[in-house]
C-alpha cells in the first residue's frame, strides 16, 4: 500500500519535464495494479491548481484536460482516495506535537502525513523532499527507486 502524492502526478502529466517518462512510466504501472494505493482530494486538487498555472508551466493544461487526468485516475482498479476518519483530529496532534518545526506551507503535507498515519500507509510516492521530515514515512522516489 501506497499514496502517490501530487509531484509524481505532476510530472507524469508535464511533457516538458525531464522527469516526465520516468514518472508516467512509474504511473503507469501503478494504474494497472489491483491492489490498493491511495491518493487524497487535497493532492488531486493540488495537481489541479499546479497543471492549469500559467506560471508554473510552460504549457499549462486547461481545466478540461487536467480533470481527465484526474478522471481516469479516479478509474484505476486499485486507486483509493484517504478521507479523515474520528480519530483525525487525535492522530494530527500526534503529529504537531512531535514536529513543531511544522509551519506554512509544510502543513499541506503534513495533512497527507496524517491521512496515511491515520489509515496505517507508511509509503509515499513523491519528488517532494519536505516528506522526509515525517519520521514514520516512507519515502519512495520514483526515479531513483521501484515501486
Amino acid at each position: 500500500m501506497l499514496v502517490v502524492d501530487a509531484s509524481v502526478l505532476i510530472y507524469a502529466a508535464n511533457q516538458d519535464s525531464e522527469f516526465h517518462a520516468a514518472c508516467r512510466a512509474w504511473l503507469e504501472r501503478q494504474r494497472q495494479r489491483v491492489d490498493a494505493w491511495y491518493t487524497t482530494w487535497p493532492i488531486l486538487y493540488e495537481f489541479l491548481r499546479v497543471s492549469t498555472h500559467r506560471q508554473v508551466l510552460r504549457r499549462p493544461w486547461t481545466a478540461a484536460g487536467a480533470w481527465s487526468f484526474v478522471e481516469s485516475l479516479l478509474r484505476s482498479p486499485g486507486l483509493g482516495i484517504l478521507t479523515p476518519t474520528e480519530r483525525h483530529a487525535e492522530i494530527a496532534a500526534h503529529v504537531v506535537h512531535e514536529l513543531p518545526q511544522l509551519s506554512g506551507n509544510r502543513f499541506h503535507d503534513a495533512h497527507t502525513a496524517v491521512l496515511m498515519r491515520e489509515h496505517g500507509i507508511r509509503r509515499i510516492c513523491t519528488r517532494d523532499t519536505d516528506f522526509h521530515q515525517f519520521p514514520f514515512l516512507d519515502v519512495l522516489d520514483p526515479i531513483r527507486d521501484s515501486a
